[in-house]
């Protein structure tokens, strides 16, 4: 059981973990890109505005021909910034007329790309220069004084800056987003172990009802449906143990009442005959206590103890010109009389109930060598509560009196059944009747003072 709960929190857990992992992973990604986005945009900005700042102070300087003040602006501008590779101001001609390489100052720059993030309200260009990913921008605005163009101020940004900032902010993002989703772990294990746990305990509830220990309200761990539902199971469980309760005592009421309706059965039958006056419920009480000797368990007894009761059942079929002759009986009438095992059965067969004491009756006089009545089975394939019943019949017969002799004394009783033993009787069973017989001789003696 503890298997199959430990799998339903593993699928909760994964379940949640996925799901978990998946949005994480995909805000991540977004907020990486937006992120990266955002840092460039910053970046372009500023530049942008150095390039329109040295373009609206550098009109003057060129239209005065202060070439010492333009070299002063773009070397000032490159050292304020390091990620500024070089400032380069041209003229129209594209000559050089200020850089903040002087060696550069006086040559001729190619042509500025057209088009690329081009800013329509003065014409700032922004183009990508190198590998995308660890390459520059350069950014290109137009010098104009009285709307005239007089040249251009071109700045190209190292784009190493600006990835180790990106580095930087990723790494950071990383680590949000992994105590994220190690909080999202171990929350979403803390709600498996929550959602299955009342799951859990109305399982164990099951269980325990199935096996009959339904004497334990279950605990209730929240108000929600599982809760509602937990209490709905305690209710129901009371009322079930509570009916339990009423159908065993009917149960045992009802047992009791129909043993005491075998036992005035039997006390019926055997009251047809005065000589057999008792004699079902005496050899009960014998094969009772052998049975007790044997370890039988207390079902098999009282079983065994209805089993006697019923087996001269079908004696009611015998005619009472037989059962109770004064002398021996005719070898017809022995035949007749021996037919009690197969008619007790057959009246046993008629109710369902009563099936399971069919092979006792029908087979107590069966005889341990194969010579008994009525299918001559033999050894141990003779069943053992006619075994049981052979011997404690066989003994009060042989210590009652009948019409046709006297009672035998204990002692030639004893060694007739021992005589008997291995053939008539299983010598086992002998063995074991004959040790119950001496611890009732005892506790008589020492009753008696003996």
């Amino acid at each position: 059981m503890a298997m199959i709960f430990s799998k339903i929190r593993f699928k909760i857990s994964l379940f949640v973990i996925v799901l978990l992992g998946g949005t994480t992973l995909v805000f991540y990604l977004t907020t990486l890109t937006l992120m990266d986005i955002h840092i460039t945009n910053e970046v372009v900005k500023r530049a942008e505005a150095l390039t329109r700042s040295i373009a609206a102070s550098a009109g003057y300087n060129i239209l005065s021909k202060d070439l010492l003040g333009l070299d002063n602006m773009v070397f000032k501008i490159q050292e304020a910034n390091p990620d500024v590779e070089f400032v380069a101001i041209v003229g129209t001609d594209m000559k050089i007329i200020a850089h903040s390489d002087i060696a550069e100052i006086g040559r001729k720059m190619r042509a500025f790309p057209k088009g690329a993030n081009s800013k329509p309200g003065d014409g700032t260009v922004v183009v990508e220069t190198g590998v995308p990913s660890s390459g520059a921008l350069d950014i290109v605005s137009p010098i104009v004084s009285m709307n005239k163009r007089l040249g251009s101020v071109m700045l190209r940004v190292n784009k190493t800056v600006l990835l180790e900032a990106q580095r930087v902010v990723r790494r950071r993002i990383l680590i949000a987003f992994s105590l994220i989703l190690l909080f999202g772990i171990t929350g979403s294990v803390a709600l498996s172990s929550f959602i299955t746990k009342p799951i859990k305990e109305l399982s164990a509830g099951v269980a325990d009802l199935r096996e009959g220990k339904g004497d334990k309200r279950l605990k209730i761990y929240s108000r929600d449906e599982l809760g509602i539902l937990t209490e709905s199971f305690n209710e129901m469980m009371a009322t079930i143990v509570e009916q339990r309760a009423k159908l065993i005592a009917s149960s045992v009421e009802l047992e009791e009442s129909y043993v005491s309706t075998v036992r005035v059965l039997a006390a019926a039958i055997d009251a047809r005959d005065p000589y057999t006056h008792g004699h079902s419920a005496r050899v009960s009480t014998y094969a009772l206590q052998l049975g007790r000797e044997l370890g039988l368990n207390n079902q098999d007894l009282e079983e065994l103890e209805v089993a006697c009761l019923f087996h001269d059942i079908g004696k009611i079929k015998t005619p009472d010109s037989i059962l109770r002759k004064r002398s021996r009986l005719e070898p017809e009438e022995y035949r007749e009389m021996m037919r009690h095992t197969v008619d007790g059965a057959a009246i046993l067969s008629k109710a369902p109930s009563l099936h399971k004491y069919i092979l006792p009756v029908r087979h107590h006089h069966e005889w341990f060598d194969g010579r008994g009545y009525p299918d001559g089975l033999a050894g141990d394939n003779i069943p053992l509560f006619a075994c049981i019943i052979a011997i404690t019949d066989t003994y009060d017969a042989m210590t009652s009196n009948r019409p046709y002799r006297n009672a035998r004394t204990h002692e030639d009783t004893l060694d007739e059944i021992v005589r008997c033993a291995g053939k008539q009787l299983h010598p086992d069973l002998v063995a074991v009747f004959l040790r119950v017989l001496e611890k009732n001789n005892a506790e008589v003696a020492s009753v008696m003072g003996v």
